[in-house]
Parts: C-alpha cells; structure tokens; sequence
C-alpha cells in the first residue's frame, strides 16, 4: 500500500487539517485500514481522524481519500453532529 498526499491544508477556525491522499491497492480498502494508515503518517490517534470519502474507478488501483484530523477528539465531537437516534437514546 503507498499513500501519497495530493493536498493538506489547514483549518484553525474548525482546528483540523483537510486531507486529500491518494492510495494505491489491489483491492478497496476498508475505512479502518485507511484511518490506520493516515494515523501512523500523521502521528495522531484514531479518534481524530474523520474519513470523509473513499472514491475509486472502475478498474483502476487508486483510491482518492479526503480526511480531516483534528487537533483532540474534543474538537471532533464538537463539530461533527451525532446522528439523530444516539442523541435519543443518551
């Protein structure tokens, strides 16, 4: 597997870095082994990172991934709304 970042830029107003990488796979890869994987390259705990999108072509290899990672998972849970059903059940 070898990630390659295609762009990152900063975001201090949302505390976070957008990621845009691109992977090359044999086959898709899970959401878990990506957040892994930007994990160990950036040096930041799973908790952080919000995989927003995994994009692969038909026959292709390569996979577009954009990422955030924020700066503490305090930060995530702030931005990120919960999904209507775990506010319910809380």
């Amino acid at each position: 597997m070898e990630l390659k970042i295609l762009q990152e830029k900063q975001n201090p107003l949302f505390a976070r870095k957008e990621i845009q990488a691109e992977i090359q796979v044999e086959v898709s890869p899970t959401k878990a082994e990506t957040e892994k994987m930007l994990s160990e390259k950036f040096s930041t705990q799973l908790e952080c990172i919000d995989l927003r999108n995994i994009k692969g072509e038909f026959g292709s290899n390569n996979f577009k991934i954009i990422a955030h990672i924020y700066s503490s998972k305090e930060d995530k849970e702030k931005i990120i709304p919960k999904p209507k059903n775990k506010k319910e059940k809380k």
